[in-house]
This record gives C-alpha cells, structure tokens and sequence, in this order.
C-alpha cells in the first residue's frame, strides 16, 4: 500500500512511518521540516498542512509519481495546556489552525487520491481529552472535538468513493507534544484512565494497522480511544 503521513519529523509520525516501512508498504511523508528516514521507499514533501497552496501543489507532485494513495494518515498537530481564562487568542488559532483545519484540508484534497485505491483508508487523530473533558485542554480538546465531527461526517461523505474514515484517541505518549505538560496535570489525566499507563507509539500503530487491513472495509465513522476511560 501507498501511506501518506503527516507530521513525519519526529514523534508518532517518524515512527509510524518507520514501522510501515519495515512491513514493506511505501510511506509518503507530509511535513514542514526536512526527515532523516531513510529508505528506498521513503518519499518526503515538504509542506505546511495549513498552507492551501503548498498542500495542493505538493500532492500535484504525489498524483504525478503515484497516480493515487491508499491510505492517508492525518497525525500533524500541536497541543498547549493552559487555564481557559490565561490563554491567548493567538494560540486557540494556531491550535485550531493545524489540527481541525490541517486535518480539513489534507482531507479533502487526499480524498481526490484515495478515489483511485481498492482498500482507501483515512485515519485522523483526536484525543482522550475529548470525552474527559480536561482542565487547561479546552482549545486542544475542542480542536480534537472538530476533528471527531469531521470524521464522522466525511465518513458518511465519502463512503460512497469506497473511503472509510476513523480515527485514533491516544492517551500520554512520552513525545515532545507533550514535554512542556507539568508532571501533576499528566498523573491527573493517567489517573482517568482504566489502564493507568502511559501510552506507547505501538499502541498508536496496532489501531491504525486495524482500520486498514482489507477485512475492515465496513468499519467507518468510529472513534477509538486508547486506554479505557472512567
């Protein structure tokens, strides 16, 4: 299969990348910086997934080469944790910016790709912050809460194309999103969860290896969240 992942730089996304890799499929990276993967089936684009311009033009150059995606996987994003009341306008937009309208629009132009692909798979991202309705999370939340719109529409929008859509809601996962989080609010947030771990980026990758083997192809419009919640 072709993936095209965004966010390929660092974190979950280097390595779901890595781990498609090792299992023979073709990986297309989708971000800003440049990737130190290196396969040979290893493809990198750069591109901000906020920009409309540099988005369509970079898979202008993937429709060229490839003719067409099987998969897309939107992991691109950014968090911050802050009271509601101390945090800045700017940064609600920046949230929302990459997060709900980068998923939007690599979404609806990916979808032009995915038409052509037998096993079309789209995966988004959300977050267990979502449904425990977090303190300090209320823009990354609310911009994971979009996204979680977003799938279940554009599910119902797209199934007709043969596109299924899901996502993933991960917990704590010891990546730089969360770096700057203060010990005592990720202890509170693992405390919620039945399984009260930290997250790893396999967990992330046995969902997503889920939602896009052939045998899923009636699995749509779902959201799953890692971890258990209470």
């Amino acid at each position: 299969m072709i993936i095209l992942i965004t966010g390929t730089s660092r974190g979950i996304g280097k390595y779901l990348a890595e781990k498609f890799l090792a299992a023979g499929h073709t990986v297309i990276g989708f971000c800003r910086s440049e990737c130190d993967i290196h396969n040979e089936n290893f493809y990198h684009f750069t591109a901000d997934v906020t920009d409309e311009k540099g988005v369509v033009k970079a898979l202008g150059e993937v429709r060229k080469q490839f003719g067409c995606i099987d998969v897309l996987v939107n992991n691109a994003g950014i968090a911050s944790m802050n009271h509601f009341c101390l945090t800045p306008l700017e940064t609600a937009k920046r949230i929302m910016n990459v997060n709900f309208f980068g998923t939007f629009l690599m979404t609806r132009e990916c979808a032009k790709l995915l038409r052509k692909s037998k096993n079309a798979r789209i995966i988004n991202f959300s977050t267990v912050a979502v449904p425990l309705n977090l303190e300090g999370e209320a823009s990354y939340a609310a911009s994971k809460s979009a996204i979680e719109t977003l799938t279940r529409t554009t599910s119902k929008e797209l199934s007709g194309y043969g596109i299924t859509v899901n996502a993933v809601g991960p917990v704590p996962i010891k990546t730089a999103l969360i770096a700057g989080v203060p010990e005592d609010k990720i202890q509170n947030l693992l405390s919620h969860q039945a399984i009260k771990r930290f997250g790893e980026p396999e967990d992330v990758y046995n969902v997503i290896d889920f939602y896009i083997k052939p045998e899923s192809n009636f699995i749509t419009g779902q959201i799953m969240y890692l971890g258990g919640i209470n």
